[in-house]
């Protein structure tokens, strides 16, 4: 087991990758008295072309799959994963993103016992037909339900607007069309392709013995088989950052317009620290121009152009990513303008020494404000992970980062990849 000391922050990762190639890594939280662990596999929504494992040409499987085979994984042949774990005393969850599939639990008590259980629900696919087809109604009520959620609308539409074909155009939860063409068989493939342990990771924090938790953990895989992994091959979709449509109006019943403006990213084949140095350089700049604490977000205050439903994002992975800036508002056309103002123009910024200072001891705070949390921690260190980077050395490379590397990503700001979704009244 390999021990990675991170002596700024205080903390000690234990690591080891296991025969069947899942990588595992346990963070002790001394005097911590909650658990908190996560099983994810490196498979989300955009993940639709592959070769499935032990053949040779790709498929493309419906939208919505990756989604479909997390709320089928709850189900066993032997019953209900959550019903399971409130037996123990535990909080489990699961969520699908554009990248990867995350099964977790939380509690405070038989630990060692959910733990077990979280590693053997993911390893346990159970599908027939009839599950299957019981489970299409289910989720065609859910995609209805968003269908009728207008913040669901302006943000999906937004990105929408952005992609012409990467995957991240369509709604993780996919359409009903598409969810109705889901089988068995295909559940299956793509469960025999993606979820075998040496394209997951385990990640466990809390006030645990590192000893006998490695070891619960090697003895629960190793009475489990699993072919030899073969490298999974997927398809990519780059795309430059010119958007498939400049805007869209759609009317909803909702009583205020909202707006959304979005901004695509043409940097998209980033890895690794590049990857980690363009996300920091990016999330400075976004709160320099529309935190709380900026001259923009107190003037589109004080101009009655936006209100506490205010909010931004920023969206920087490999193959896509993006930034939406959305409000409520009652004057859509003069919000938007303004929005895309501040875009085109951030191109051209001087961010003064002292300035950029401020906004990165602000963000370096937070971050390690965020290692207080076992939740934060499992969830990021795995996003990191997948992206070829490493959570704790974000400290370092904030306090590298300079003005001049904030200069470097300035070519972001470019007017061709701005968008706007707007919600009017019916």
């Amino acid at each position: 087991m390999e021990k990675m000391v991170y002596d700024n922050l205080k903390e000690t990762v234990y690591y080891e990758k296991l025969d069947n190639g899942l990588e595992v890594y346990m963070l002790p939280k001394k005097g911590f008295n909650k658990f908190y662990a996560t099983f994810t596999t490196k498979y989300g929504s955009i993940d639709n072309t592959f070769i499935p494992i032990g053949k040779k040409d790709y498929i493309t499987v419906p939208d919505g799959i990756a989604h479909f085979l997390e709320h089928k994984m709850f189900e066993s042949e032997s019953g209900d994963a959550f019903e399971k774990f409130t037996e123990y005393a535990a909080n489990s969850n699961a969520y699908t993103a554009f990248n990867r599939t995350a099964y977790l639990f939380s509690c405070t008590s038989y630990f060692e016992e959910n733990l077990n259980l979280l590693l053997d629900f993911v390893q346990d696919p159970y599908f027939t037909d009839q599950n299957v087809d019981k489970e299409k109604n289910i989720i065609a009520q859910e995609i209805s339900m968003y269908d009728d959620n207008p913040d669901w609308q302006l943000y999906f539409g937004t990105i929408e607007n952005m992609f012409k074909e990467n995957g991240v155009r369509v709604d993780i939860a996919g359409t009903e069309e598409s969810i109705y063409q889901i089988t068995k068989e295909l559940l299956y493939e793509c469960y025999n392709t993606f979820y075998h342990p040496a394209n997951m990771l385990l990640f466990v924090v809390g006030d645990m013995d590192i000893d006998q938790t490695i070891e619960l953990i090697r003895n629960n895989q190793s009475k489990k088989d699993f072919k030899p992994f073969e490298k999974v091959e997927k398809k990519f979709v780059f795309e430059s950052n010119e958007v498939n449509q400049k805007q869209t109006l759609t009317k909803m019943d909702v009583s205020t317009p909202k707006v959304a403006v979005g901004i695509k990213n043409n940097e998209s084949r980033f890895q690794g620290k590049e990857l980690m140095k363009y996300e920091i350089a990016l999330d400075i700049i976004f709160d320099y121009l529309f935190s709380k604490s900026s001259t923009n977000y107190q003037q589109l205050l004080d101009d009655a152009l936006i209100n506490n439903t205010f909010s931004y994002e920023l969206t920087i992975e490999y193959s896509y990513g993006f930034g939406i800036i959305s409000s409520d508002t009652e004057k859509p056309d003069e919000l938007t303008k303004r929005l895309k103002d501040i875009l085109i123009n951030a191109r051209h910024m001087k961010m003064s020494e002292e300035e950029f200072t401020r906004r990165k001891n602000k963000l370096l705070g937070a971050s390690i404000k965020s290692f207080n949390s076992p939740d934060a921690i499992a969830n990021s260190f795995t996003r990191y992970k997948f992206n070829g980077m490493n959570m704790f050395d974000a400290i370092k490379e904030y306090e590298k980062l300079t003005l001049a590397d904030i200069e470097e990503v300035l070519p972001f700001f470019d007017e061709r990849a701005i968008t706007t979704k707007v919600i009017m009244p019916k």
